[in-house]
């Protein structure tokens, strides 16, 4: 396996239009804070704000993700992201307008393309041969590594060196310059048909019902992202505990994003064993680990490093995630799919600040860290759980059909033989 397939004209072009989607979103929750500090309550306003861009992600991306449609994708994409661009323009020309104002901004910047992730995932994976998913979907991974790498610092820098308002226009500008590359990609994705991979008709389920379908991997996802959010939003009070300068936060959280980009790199090199599931437990569990690690170790140099390597195991454990909704969902379903996961993965991340809050307060942060890895530990079990679950129930089915068919006259010849060679998902008939 290499990364040949991905290097391509048409995955250069989706590379840019996804940066310039992307690095929006990174940019924005610090944004906000820049922009309104300086007023009264400024702080408290900002976190508001951010909070109030956060749900509205949370609720357009299932919202619009279950519209998006394979033969108009261009057109809801570019319309998702340019009202994205409005929102963000918004509130970067009336920094000092009412607080309701600047909240409406911030709900339209986040709600109206959050969309975008799931679409822009899926277009990437019908641009790319299907034995390339895995490396495309790596290629998609170290590019968000990246964008979050890059952000902060080029939020703070702006903000501080320039004008508060400049880094929520330059996202307005960097989501416009998406819009465009949007127009440069293949007006649609795949077929509209009702197949999924298992080879099993689902037309007659509700489309709410097949992505309801998938709630184990969703949970799994949020899971990674909720230990993650809170190593983040607790690392400060962690390495204040330590005796160790807060002012290494961002190296140090900077130093876990590269690994992220490393591991989603190692990911496509080869084909890993084991089920997409039974590898996603492993990943949660060594991640588990590194920042059990770095909540106990009493020195900067440990915990730059434990949470680099986490940083490597959690990014390959939300690639399992997104091949494993790729197997659990029929092809049309992929991009709603994807934006549900989006909406989890946000939901979980969202959840760890008052989580962070509230433990911070009556236990000391090493405890807090320790808290939420035995919270996401429990999370990534019931995933497991419902995922085996889905698959035995699934292998149950194809059995039952299987036989039901060769005890049918005529099941001996042809038929009966490519009956009899029908397998599922897991290899087994």
């Amino acid at each position: 396996m290499s990364y040949r397939d991905v290097a391509t004209r048409q995955v250069l072009i989706w590379c840019c239009t996804a940066v310039g989607a992307r690095m929006p979103v990174a940019m924005a929750p610090l944004a906000l804070v820049f922009l309104v500090r300086e007023r009264p309550g400024g702080y408290t306003l900002g976190a508001i704000l951010a909070a109030a861009y956060v749900v509205g992600e949370i609720v357009g991306a299932p919202a619009l993700g279950m519209r998006l449609r394979p033969e108009r994708a261009r057109v809801q994409l570019a319309g998702g992201l340019a009202a994205g661009a409005v929102g963000f323009a918004g509130l970067g020309a009336f920094p000092a307008a009412h607080p309701a104002v600047l909240g409406g901004f911030a709900v339209v910047a986040g709600a109206a393309p959050a969309a975008a992730t799931g679409g822009l995932r899926t277009l990437l994976t019908a641009l790319v041969p299907e034995r390339a998913t895995a490396q495309a979907l790596s290629v998609e991974s170290m590019l968000t590594a990246g964008v979050w790498a890059v952000a902060p610092a080029a939020v703070a820098g702006l903000a501080l060196g320039v004008a508060p308002r400049v880094p929520l226009l330059l996202a307005a500008a960097l989501m416009a310059w998406s819009v465009a590359g949007v127009w440069l990609l293949p007006a649609a994705w795949g077929a509209a048909g009702t197949a999924d991979p298992r080879g099993e008709d689902r037309a007659g389920a509700s489309p709410l019902r097949v992505l309801t379908g998938a709630w184990p991997v969703y949970v799994t996802g949020a899971a990674s992202l909720t230990l993650l959010g809170l190593a983040e939003l607790v690392l400060p009070a962690l390495l204040e505990q330590r005796g160790v300068g807060v002012g290494w936060s961002g190296p140090l959280l900077t130093g876990m994003a590269v690994g992220g980009g490393l591991g989603a790199f190692a990911y496509g090199l080869r084909a890993w064993p084991g089920r997409l599931r039974t590898r996603s437990v492993v990943l949660m569990a060594g991640t588990s680990v590194c920042v059990t690690v770095a909540a106990l170790t009493p020195d900067a140099v440990g915990i730059a490093a434990a949470l680099a390597v986490g940083g490597v195991l959690q990014s390959a454990a939300m690639l399992t995630r997104n091949l494993s909704l790729r197997e659990a969902l029929p092809p049309h379903a992929l991009a709603a799919g994807y934006s549900v996961m989006y909406a989890a993965a946000g939901a979980g991340y969202a959840a760890t600040g008052p989580l962070a809050g509230a433990l911070l307060k009556v236990v000391a942060p090493s405890t807090a860290v320790l808290a939420g890895v035995g919270v996401t530990l429990l999370l990534t079990a019931v995933g497991w759980w419902g995922e085996a679950r889905t698959a035995g129930r699934s292998a149950q089915g194809v059995d039952d059909a299987v036989t039901t068919a060769l005890a049918a006259p005529g099941a001996d010849g042809a038929e009966g033989a490519a009956i009899r060679g029908r397998r599922d998902p897991e290899g087994r008939l």
